[in-house]
C-alpha cells in the first residue's frame, strides 16, 4: 500500500541521489530557503517530527504555521506545546497488547456494519508487525529439555489466540505476524525491521525517503530510537487509532539533552551505566518530555549500549530516549545484515537533512545534564523500583536497611525446606533470570554473562540449589553467538539453559517455584528475592513468591545464582568455594574488558544475522500447522476463554453525545504515590480465589490451565475482574490489606471488581484518588480499558504518566489533577465520601480548572478546584463520542 503524502509540500520535497537510485524527499534546508523558519539548532529527535509535519503539510490536519512552531521552538530556549498531528511511519505490537488491539478492530468490522458501513474500511493503512513474545512461561528450566517442552506448553495454552491472531493475519491487509520462539519484538525491530531511513512509494508513485519512525503497544518500543529511529509507547486504542491512519494529537515536546563525556573503565557494563541514567533522569523529571543524547561519550558508547539506554525510557520517565545517526549507526546497520542501499541511504539522507551527528553537533536544548561515563560503578536497582540505584559496594548494607525500614523482618529467621538440606531465609535468591530485550540485545553483557559462567564452571561452582535459573534471549541470534564462542555449555553447567526465546521473568511469566521452596517462603513469611537483567522490578510484578526485585546486569545475575543471597557483599565477600574448598570471589571471575570485545568481534557476525532472521514470518512446524478461516469478520466462539466480543461498540449509535458532569460518585479505591499500570492491571498469573479465577473455574478451566493476565487480555471479562487485583496494591480505605479490596455499597469489604459491579447496579458513577505518577510503568491500555469497564468516570491524582493519561481519555475516562497543592491526604479523604465534579458540560477547553464538592461522611463539604487532563483539542472530540476507536468507527461509518 502506497504511502500518503500532502499536497501543500512543493517547496519543500526535492530530489536525492544515492547510487543510482533517486529519492524525492522533504528538505528542512528548503523550508528554511522558503522562510518557514531557522530549523538549524533543532534537536535531531525534533527534525524527525518537522519532517513529519513537512511531509503531510495539506493545510488541515496540518498547516504551515505547525512548521514555523518548530523554528518559535528554538528561539525559544527549547518550548512551544504546540498542538500538533503526527503520523508515524508504521507500529508495533506484541501479543499480549496485540490480542486485544486485533480484537477491537474484529470488533470494530462488527460495529461498523452494524452502522451500514463496509467491513474493509477497518484495515490498517499504516504498517503492522506483531511478534508473539510475551507468552512463553518458565515451567521448565534447568535442564536441556527445558526450550522444547516450554513451547509446547506455549501452545497448549495459547492455541485459542494464536488461531486468532492468524485469522488476523489473513483477514486485515497491512499486517504481519513473527510466530513465538523467534525473538522479543523490540530486540526484533532493532535488529531486522527497523531501517532508520524509510523509503516508499507514495501515491503518485515517487519513492520518498523518510525517517523510520513508529509506536508500539509496549512501552520499550523506546529500545529502537538507540538506531535513531523516533518511537515510543502508546497504548493499544491509540495504536488502533494510529493504525486507521488516524494521526496522533502531541504537544512540540520539550527535548533535555543528556551529555555523555568520558568512557566507560574496566569492570562496567552498559546495565551500570542506564540504571545511573534512570536515576538522574527520574530526579530530573523528564515526564512527556523526549530526551536526546549528545557529547563526545558517544563516540565510545557501541549502538548496543545506546540501546539499553533508549529501552528504559519508561523508567525514567521520558517519551523517548534518542540518539542522533552517526558513524556508530552505520557501523551496526552493516553488522546486523542490512542491505547495502538501505546504509547508504542513510548515510547521504541524514547528511543532506541535517540529522547526522557530527563534530560539530550542538542543538538548542530545553535542559540540559552531563554525566562522565568514567565515573560508573557496578551497580544493581531495586528492590521496588527501577530507578532505585545501589552502587554495588553497597548492595549488601542497602538490602539490610530495606528489610528493617520497608519489609520490617527479621534476616535471621530460617523455614527447613521439605526434602531438601537447606533452608530458606529472607535475602535468599530464588529467581536469577537473564531474560529482557534490554540486556539481551547487547552482546557485550551476555558474552561477559557467558565468560563469568566459564570461569566458574571451570573452578567446579554452581549455582545454589533454591535458585530457579533461566536464559530467555531476545533473539536467536544470541544462541548464535553463544554457541559459536562455546559459552553456552558454560552457562547450562550452571542452570542457565535456553528456556525460550520471549519475555519471560521480565513479564512476570517466571513461572512456578519449587512447591516446598513456595511453601517455605509462605510459612516463614520471608522476603524472597529475584535477581533479572530486565527493566521492571515493580511489586508483584516477578513472581507471587518475591517481594524484593534487583534489576542487574547478566554477569551479575550470574554472580548472584552462585551466591544464592542478596545479604552479601559481593565486593569484597566469597561468592562460594571451588572444588578444592577455596574461596572464590568474583573478581576471580569477573572477564576483562578486552576479553569481551574479542570474543564479541569473532562471533558477532552479519552472516549470523542474515541466516537468524531470512524466515522471520515463516515459523517452526507448530505455528505452520495453526488451522484458522478465511472470512472478513470474525466468527467469535462463545465458549472461548481467552478472545471474547468486547462490548464498546454494541449498541452504538451513528452520533457522539456530549461531555457531562460528574454527580453523586462514590470512590473505588484511594491509592498513594507510583501506582503503576502493573498495580492497575497485572500481566502475571492469578489464583483460582480470585475473580478472574473464580470466573474460569465456573468455566470448567483446570488451574493449571489459567496461564496469565497478560494472555486473557482478549477476554474482557478476565480482564475486568483483574483490573485493580495486583496482589500488593494497597487501597488507603482499608487498614494495611494488600490485594484488590474495597468496601462495597454495604460499606462491607470486598473484592473491587464486586464492589463496581454492585455500583453500576445502583447505577452510581465511580471515581479514583491517587497519589503521584499514577499509571508509571508499562503502556497498557487494559489498565485504561478496565477502569472504564468497572464504571469509574473520573481519575483524580497528584500526577499522571504520560502513556496512562492518554489511554484512560482514549476510554472516555477523564483524568483530574489536584491544584493548589491538595491531595488526598491534605483534604483529609478516607474513601467514604461522594465527588461531584462539575464544568464539564459547557465550552470545555484543553487544560482547563473545573469545580468540584467532595462531601464528607460526615456530611461535611468541601469545594476545591481540579485541573482537567484533557489535553488536546481532538481529546475533547474522543471524550464526547465515548472513546477515540468510537470516534475513528463513527468517522469511518460516514465516509462509507
Amino acid at each position: 500500500m502506497p504511502i500518503t503524502v500532502g499536497q501543500d509540500t512543493a517547496k519543500t520535497r526535492k530530489s536525492l541521489q544515492v547510487g543510482d537510485k533517486t529519492y524525492a524527499y522533504y528538505s528542512i534546508p528548503a523550508a528554511e530557503a522558503a522562510g518557514l523558519g531557522d530549523f538549524s539548532k533543532l534537536p535531531a529527535a525534533l527534525k524527525v517530527v518537522l519532517e513529519n509535519m513537512l511531509r503531510f503539510e495539506d493545510g488541515k490536519t496540518v498547516h504551515v504555521d505547525d512548521i514555523k512552531a518548530f523554528s518559535e521552538w528554538a528561539a525559544k530556549g527549547g518550548q512551544n506545546p504546540r498542538e500538533i498531528a503526527y503520523r508515524p511511519a508504521r507500529v508495533l505490537m506484541q501479543d499480549f497488547t496485540g490480542v486485544p488491539a486485533v480484537v477491537d478492530l474484529a470488533a470494530m468490522r462488527d460495529g461498523i456494519v452494524a452502522l451500514g458501513g463496509d467491513a474493509e474500511k477497518i484495515n490498517p493503512l499504516n504498517p503492522v508487525d506483531l511478534v508473539i513474545d510475551h507468552s512463553v512461561m518458565i515451567d521448565e528450566f534447568g535442564n536441556p529439555r527445558a526450550f522444547q517442552m516450554n513451547v509446547d506448553r506455549e501452545y497448549e495454552r495459547n492455541m485459542e489466540r494464536y488461531t486468532f491472531l492468524k485469522w488476523g493475519q489473513s483477514a486485515f491487509n497491512n499486517f504481519r505476524v513473527v510466530p513465538p520462539g523467534t525473538g522479543i519484538c523490540h530486540q526484533v525491530n532493532l535488529e531486522y525491521l527497523a531501517k532508520t531511513v524509510w523509503s516508499d512509494e507514495d501515491q503518485n508513485g515517487d519513492m520518498v525517503a523518510y525517517p523510520d519512525t513508529l509506536v508500539g503497544t509496549d512501552s520499550h518500543t523506546t529500545m529502537v530510537n538507540g538506531a535513531a529511529v523516533l518511537g515510543w509507547g502508546v497504548g493499544g486504542i491509540e495504536a488502533e487509532a494510529a493504525m486507521l491512519g488516524q494521526p496522533i494529537s502531541m504537544l512540540i515536546p520539550e527535548v533535555v539533552g543528556f551529555k555523555l563525556t568520558g568512557r566507560m573503565i574496566e569492570g562496567t557494563t552498559a546495565t551500570d551505566l542506564v540504571l545511573k541514567v534512570v536515576q538522574m533522569l527520574r530526579e530530573k523529571g523528564v515526564v512527556g518530555k523526549f530526551v536526546e543524547f549528545y557529547g563526545e561519550g558517544l563516540d565510545h558508547l557501541p549502538l548496543a549500549d545506546r540501546a539499553t539506554i533508549g529501552n528504559m525510557a519508561p523508567e525514567y520517565g521520558a517519551t523517548c530516549g534518542f540518539f542522533p545517526i552517526d558513524q556508530e549507526t552505520l557501523r551496526y546497520l552493516t553488522q546486523t545484515g542490512r542491505d547495502e542501499d538501505t546504509i547508504a541511504l542513510v548515510e547521504a539522507y541524514a547528511k543532506e537533512n541535517g540529522m547526522w551527528r557530527g563534530a560539530d553537533y550542538n542543538p538548542v536544548y530545553t535542559d540540559t545534564l552531563e554525566l562522565d561515563m568514567g565515573t560508573i560503578v557496578p551497580a544493581i536497582s531495586g528492590p521496588k523500583r527501577p530507578q532505585d540505584f545501589v552502587a554495588l559496594t553497597d548492595a549488601k548494607s542497602a538490602f539490610e536497611r530495606e528489610m528493617a525500614e520497608t519489609f520490617k523482618r527479621p534476616m535471621d529467621k530460617e523455614v527447613p525446606v521439605k526434602g531438601e538440606d537447606y533452608t530458606m531465609s529472607s535475602g535468599k535468591v530464588v529467581i536469577a533470570s537473564i531474560t529482557s530485550c534490554t540486556n539481551t540485545s547487547n552482546p557485550y553483557v551476555m558474552i561477559g554473562a557467558g565468560l563469568v559462567a566459564r570461569k566458574a564452571h571451570e573452578l567446579g561452582m554452581n549455582r545454589k540449589p533454591w535458585v530457579k535459573t533461566s536464559l530467555a534471549p531476545g533473539s536467536q541470534v544470541v544462541s548464535e553467538y553463544l554457541e559459536a564462542a562455546g559459552l553456552q555449555d558454560d552457562l547450562d553447567a550452571l542452570g542457565f539453559n535456553l528456556v525460550g526465546y520471549g519475555c519471560t521473568t521480565c513479564i512476570g511469566n517466571s513461572g512456578p517455584l519449587q512447591q516446598e521452596i513456595s511453601d517455605a517462603i509462605a510459612e516463614g513469611d520471608l522476603v524472597a528475592t529475584s535477581v533479572l537483567s530486565g527493566n521492571r522490578n515493580f511489586e508483584g510484578r516477578i513472581s507471587p513468591d518475591v517481594r524484593a526485585n534487583y534489576l542487574a546486569s547478566p554477569p551479575l545475575v550470574v554472580a548472584y545464582a552462585l551466591a544464592g543471597t542478596m545479604d552479601i557483599d559481593l565486593t569484597s565477600e566469597p561468592l562460594g568455594q571451588d572444588k578444592d574448598g577455596r574461596d572464590v570471589y568474583l573478581k576471580d571471575i569477573w572477564p576483562s574488558s578486552k576479553e569481551i570485545a574479542e570474543l564479541v568481534e569473532k562471533t558477532v557476525t552479519r552472516e549470523a544475522f542474515q541466516s537468524k532472521y531470512a524466515e522471520v514470518f515463516t515459523g517452526d512446524e507448530k505455528w505452520q500447522s495453526v488451522e484458522t478461516t478465511d472470512s472478513l469478520t470474525y466468527d467469535w466462539p462463545a465458549s472461548s476463554t481467552y478472545v471474547q466480543n468486547p462490548p464498546y461498540f454494541q449498541g452504538m449509535g451513528a452520533q457522539p453525545g456530549k461531555i457531562s458532569n460528574v454527580e453523586g460518585a462514590k470512590v473505588l479505591a484511594m491509592l498513594g504515590d507510583m501506582i503503576t499500570t502493573d498495580h492497575i492491571s497485572p500481566a502475571g498469573s492469578f489464583k483460582e480465589t480470585t475473580p478472574a479465577g473464580q470466573y474460569l473455574v465456573e468455566r470448567q478451566v483446570p488451574v493449571r490451565e489459567f496461564n496469565s493476565y497478560g494472555s486473557r487480555r482478549g477476554n474482557h471479562q478476565v480482564m475486568m475482574r483483574g483490573t485493580f487485583a495486583n496482589i500488593r496494591i494497597k487501597n488507603e480505605m482499608l487498614d494495611g490489606v494488600e490485594g484488590g479490596y474495597t468496601l462495597g455499597p454495604d460499606g462491607e469489604q470486598t473484592s473491587i471488581f464486586e464492589a463496581a459491579m454492585a455500583y453500576q447496579a445502583q447505577g452510581t458513577p465511580l471515581v479514583i484518588f491517587a497519589g503521584e505518577q499514577y499509571g508509571a510503568g508499562s503502556s497498557r491500555d487494559w489498565a485504561a480499558k478496565g477502569t472504564a469497564l468497572l464504571g469509574v468516570k473520573a481519575v483524580i491524582a497528584e500526577s499522571f504518566e504520560r502513556i496512562h493519561r492518554s489511554n484512560l481519555v482514549g476510554m472516555g475516562v477523564i483524568p483530574f489533577e489536584f491544584t493548589g497543592g491538595d491531595t488526598r491526604n491534605s483534604l483529609g479523604l478516607k474513601g467514604d465520601e461522594t465527588v461531584s465534579i462539575t464544568g464539564l458540560e459547557g465550552d470545555i477547553k484543553p487544560l482547563m480548572t473545573v469545580p468540584a464538592t467532595i462531601t464528607y461522611g460526615d456530611g461535611s463539604t468541601k469545594d476545591i478546584e481540579l485541573k482537567c487532563r484533557i489535553d488536546t483539542e481532538v481529546e475533547i472530540e474522543y471524550i464526547e463520542n465515548g472513546g477515540v476507536l468510537h470516534y475513528v468507527l463513527r468517522n469511518l461509518a460516514k465516509a462509507a
